[in-house]
């Protein structure tokens, strides 16, 4: 089995709707992404032969996640009221409003999500929260 890897960050903030700790409050992190897929052969022919796929698609691909997240408050549908949203978005700051509670696993997954709409196969995702804690999502 081959399996490539590429990394990739971002700045956000997030919090967790009726957690008992700190973390209910909003606060920041700065994430790692870690996309590997898989492959049981390498291309035979044509500019990418002995590669399963060109590092760059990969990178490309995983660039567009974690730009769309970058610098954003992520968020949990119904969590926040809707004057503390229409103040934040009138104040000019952006937020992506996901349907799940934003946390490293959850992230993990969904980005595993995202990343297999590509036309390669995603082994795993791992998603840092912190430089040494992540989580891991994989098939």
């Amino acid at each position: 089995m081959f399996i490539l890897k590429a990394e990739g960050e971002f700045d956000s903030a997030h919090f967790l709707s009726g957690y008992d700790g700190k973390c209910s409050n909003i606060h920041g992190h700065r994430w790692k992404v870690v996309v590997e897929v898989q492959s049981e052969t390498l291309q035979e022919e044509g500019p990418l032969q002995g590669m399963v796929v060109d590092f760059g698609d990969i990178k490309k691909d995983l660039k567009k996640i974690v730009d769309y997240y970058d610098h954003t408050l992520i968020y949990q549908k119904d969590t926040m009221r809707a004057l503390t949203l229409e103040c934040l978005v009138g104040d000019g700051f952006r937020l992506i409003e996901v349907d799940f509670r934003p946390t490293a696993e959850c992230l993990a997954y969904h980005f595993y999500q995202l990343m297999n709409e590509n036309p390669y196969e995603v082994k795993r995702v791992t998603v840092y929260e912190t430089p040494t804690n992540c989580a891991v999502y994989e098939r």
